[in-house]
């Protein structure tokens, strides 16, 4: 056996095992997603359902979950194109919001002047709902697609912004004690000492950003007519009462942002044990 088999050999057998490792927690899940569904189609069956099941939803669509890739020009789209520009939107938007609150999170978490002066402003305007920010944005920017960025920005803000301020405040004394003890500069208590130390309460903000930008833009993109997105797509399968195609593109909403969440998760890990 060559030096080339040996090692596809082994990487099989890891991933094998790996696998093997993970059926115990996949069957649970697998069996309620099962049972679910059943239920759902039983439901579908009895007289007066007007919604269809998941039999009914797979023969509706069948093209649209064949062929996610058709682009016939204009929204006429296919859901891999659909979710990817709203996905552009969200990647967009959530940067900038991430380098924004997290540079006014440590802002405020540090100054207790600034703190005060801006803590109501900011309590006041993350209570406001993202589709309450719809038509302001339009009115202001004039454009769907600077108007939808927008919306998802002013979303995802106040969770890092938060969170990172609450961090920063939250520092250990004794890290601040052995900071002076140091005499550290400010550039390296902020990387030594803040950072590392705000760290987790960072990356919870970013998370649950990352889950209401992915909701802001699914909103925003229903209202805002002619941009391609997977909300526009559920509000034209709506307006043509096309129910299987609304209730498909909901699972793939969910399943996208499952998976940011679980990237998410997967870079905690990884910065955080570094």
């Amino acid at each position: 056996m060559t030096t080339v088999q040996r090692r596809a050999a082994s990487n099989r057998n890891d991933f094998l095992s790996q696998l093997q490792k993970q059926i115990p927690d996949l069957i649970p899940p697998i069996i309620a997603i099962a049972a679910f569904l059943f239920v759902w189609q039983l439901f579908s069956w009895t007289p007066g359902a007007t919604l269809p099941g998941p039999i009914q939803i797979i023969q509706d669509t069948w093209i649209l979950i064949l062929y996610p890739f058709y682009d016939k020009g204009g929204t006429d789209k296919g859901l891999f194109w659909q979710i990817l520009a709203s996905l552009q939107r969200v990647a967009i938007s959530y940067t900038l919001a991430a380098i924004v609150g997290i540079g006014l999170g440590i802002l405020i978490g540090t100054n207790k002047t600034i703190n005060k002066a801006l803590d109501p402003i900011f309590q006041l305007l993350r209570t406001v709902p993202p589709l309450a920010w719809v038509p302001i944005s339009l009115a202001a920017l004039r454009q769907n697609e600077p108007a939808a960025l927008f919306v998802i920005f002013i979303t995802a803000i106040w969770p890092i912004l938060i969170n990172t301020a609450v961090g920063v405040k939250n520092i250990p004394q004794d890290y601040n004690n052995v900071a002076k003890v140091l005499q550290l500069s400010r550039k390296e208590y902020f990387f030594n000492i803040l950072i590392p130390a705000a760290l987790p309460y960072i990356f919870t903000g970013l998370r649950i950003a990352i889950g209401l930008a992915w909701l802001a833009i699914i909103a925003a993109e229903i209202v805002m007519s002619g941009i391609v997105g997977i909300g526009f797509f559920i509000w034209e399968a709506y307006q043509n009462n096309a129910v299987s195609e609304v209730i498909l593109a909901l699972v793939y909403i969910g399943a996208v942002g499952l998976i940011l969440d679980k990237l998410m998760i997967w870079l905690e890990s990884k910065i955080i044990q570094q």
